[in-house]
């Protein structure tokens, strides 16, 4: 009796879960496929068979080989399940004159915002709620969080674990100082849940310490750039966030939004028990005399 093949990919969302799961075992040519798909499905929608050969530096063969052990008809389905990923996101391919209209300072400002309305559109659209409520629960309940993000993401990471601070308690942000990620990362265990928050270039601490807290048992969470992130190999749940700037400084917008939802995602969850972590750090902040408030007033948020 004849083997039955693998069970074809009905998504592109199926697809992405496919690579990952294979990515580790594919030879270098295959590999290169599958990162055109993850990094690019917009352009590989509208590519043919020879353009993405000659991307991957494979043989057109290779391409509907790669195509049929995913259980696929041939190149045909590849490109099929990148058009409806992008018909589902209501996004065109990008256009290569929008970066020489972005570069005239009197569209400059129109332009920023116009990319990162784009960001927030394609990075909460793509979100899917059944993950995003396993998400909030996690964070809500784990014992601890622990939160990583270094150079430019640091900001994001810091944002993050202050506003997680404010609801909930036992929020660590990793910040090593050169030679010492080892100490930071002893604090780790298992049940807990570990954020890791990178884009390209991705921070080699911040991927060792994603990895070190999988292996630790730790629930894994990233929040990063493309499906092709090695953040998202090692994750347990990925949030893709869009981060494309007007020319070669990369736009955060998307991220702090983000991270803000997750942050009042995470207090209405725990409800009431929010309320009293506010309550508490607000008596200390006044206690401490932090800020410089006018005698009478006092705001909600620390």
């Amino acid at each position: 009796m004849d083997q039955a093949g693998p069970t074809a990919p009905q998504s592109y969302a199926a697809l992405r879960d496919l690579l990952h799961e294979r990515m580790p075992d594919l030879a270098k040519g295959q590999h290169r496929v599958a990162e055109l798909l993850l990094t690019d499905p917009e352009g590989t929608a509208f590519r043919t068979i020879a353009q993405t050969a000659e991307l991957a530096q494979v043989h057109q063969s290779s391409v509907v080989r790669f195509a049929k052990s995913l259980g696929l008809d041939g190149y045909p389905a590849l490109v099929r399940l990148c058009r409806e990923h992008l018909s589902d996101q209501a996004h065109m391919v990008r256009r290569f004159d929008q970066a020489q209209r972005d570069s005239k300072p009197e569209n400059l400002l129109a332009t920023v915002v116009d990319h990162d309305q784009q960001n927030l559109a394609r990075t909460f659209a793509r979100i899917d709620p059944v993950q995003w409520a396993a998400i909030v629960e996690l964070v809500a309940t784990a014992p601890r969080v622990h939160v990583i993000g270094l150079r430019k993401c640091l900001s994001v990471a810091q944002l993050l674990a202050y506003l997680l601070r404010l609801v909930r308690p036992r929020v660590h942000q990793l910040a090593p100082v050169t030679g010492q990620l080892a100490d930071e990362l002893h604090e780790l265990e298992a049940g807990e849940v570990f954020i890791a928050i990178s884009i390209r270039r991705y921070t080699a601490d911040t991927v060792n310490a994603l990895e070190a807290a999988r292996r630790r048992g730790l629930t894994t969470i990233a929040l990063t750039d493309n499906a092709a992130s090695p953040l998202s190999n090692q994750a347990q749940h990925t949030l893709l966030v869009d981060c494309e700037g007007v020319t070669i400084l990369r736009s955060l917008t998307a991220f702090v939004s983000l991270v803000q939802a997750l942050s009042t995602a995470v207090a209405l969850y725990l409800g009431t028990r929010s309320r009293s972590e506010l309550i508490v750090d607000e008596e200390m902040l006044a206690d401490l005399h932090v800020y410089t408030d006018e005698p009478g007033l006092r705001d909600t948020e620390t």
